[in-house]
């Protein structure tokens, strides 16, 4: 795959899509890397007993996760200078299947002048969106 070039892009066009497989080895690799060991992340038993339907991905790993989809196509032709995005839905891991979550990314605007697109990303868990508003600001060379 070649590098992306800033004035060949268009609005609306997508531009890189990937499944990601979140599994429960992932998480527990993310909380010692993250500091975050709450229990609800690699314990089924602590996050039914507070109302969650099991063991969870860590909402930071599923958003840094999701922003390497863009990162990868990206590559050195560019560089992130804001990446935002709101947390709508939990991303619950199976024991044995894991998660399979898949994120579309899509060159949401465009701006000449500075030479900056916004990469929209669609990032959806069992037919749900799971992260909302997730925006990638690139800069390009």
């Amino acid at each position: 795959m070649s590098a992306p070039v800033f004035e060949e892009l268009s609005v609306g066009q997508a531009v890189s899509e990937r499944e990601l497989l979140l599994t429960r080895d992932r998480l527990v690799r993310y909380a010692g890397a993250s500091g975050d060991f709450n229990p609800i992340h690699y314990r089924d038993d602590v996050a039914v007993s507070v109302g969650l339907p099991g063991v969870l991905a860590h909402g930071m790993l599923t958003m840094g996760a999701a922003a390497s989809v863009a990162t990868d196509w990206l590559g050195a032709a560019g560089r992130v200078i804001d990446y935002q995005s709101r947390f709508t839905r939990p991303v619950p891991v199976d024991a044995a299947e894991g998660a399979a979550v898949t994120v579309t990314a899509t060159v949401g605007a465009l701006d000449e002048a500075l030479r900056v697109a916004r990469i929209d990303l669609k990032v959806v868990f069992d037919g749900a969106t799971v992260l909302g508003k997730a925006q990638l600001a690139v800069a390009f060379a």
